[in-house]
């Protein structure tokens, strides 16, 4: 990933930011702030908390079996996962660009070396890894959908992602039309999360 495009990455992340996408969670990135929160877990994890990693592809679901925003197993999920690797090599593995986003979000002054998402075309299991700047994404189609109510998965190549499209309709774009779409999707995406563990936890008998 090179500098130009890491500066107008960041750019585009506070521009959001500022619009209101992000607000509340950007708010939350301030050295003071996260050293108040140093020990929080799940779902508080306003800093990457694993060690630096320079190589986080190694092995990588054995090191990041869970997600630190929503606690979904990225093994279960790894058809959807992301992986941004800081360039203090401090490393945030998610279960899908929704918990990316947050990341993204809460870490605006810690610039991205690279991200990953999985190749939904890939055959698999689990599914491979590849940089999303070499990615093409298909957004809003009727392929699986995670943490958001708006479908956005990665293809590794151009020609898998145009089939696709063909059949399960969605429009093409690259990491930053996803980024942009799971911004603007998250207000109603974390209402309809809160929703459904509530449910969850009525009727697992602890509801109100």
């Amino acid at each position: 990933m090179n500098d130009p495009m890491q500066t107008e990455r960041r750019q585009v992340l506070r521009i959001l930011a500022v619009a209101g996408a992000t607000a509340g969670v950007a708010a939350l990135s301030s050295p003071a702030y996260a050293a108040k929160c140093e020990h929080d877990g799940t779902p508080l994890q306003f800093v990457p908390k694993t060690a630096p990693d320079p190589q986080p592809l190694d092995n990588e679901l054995a090191k990041y079996p869970k997600c630190p925003y929503c606690g979904m197993d990225r093994q279960q999920y790894h058809h959807s996962r992301h992986l941004v690797h800081y360039q203090d090599d401090l490393v945030d593995a998610t279960c899908s660009i929704h918990c990316a986003a947050l990341s993204l979000a809460l870490n605006l002054d810690r610039g991205p070396k690279a991200i990953y998402a999985a190749d939904f075309g890939a055959k698999a299991d689990p599914k491979p890894l590849v940089n999303v700047d070499e990615a093409t994404y298909l957004i809003g189609s009727r392929l699986p959908r995670v943490m958001t109510q708006q479908s956005k998965v990665a293809f590794a190549a151009k020609t898998t992602a145009e089939a696709a499209k063909t059949e399960q309709g969605g429009e093409l774009g690259n990491f930053d039309a996803a980024l942009a779409a799971a911004y603007q999707s998250m207000s109603s995406d974390t209402a309809m999360i809160r929703k459904k563990r509530a449910e969850k936890r009525v009727h697992a008998g602890h509801g109100q």
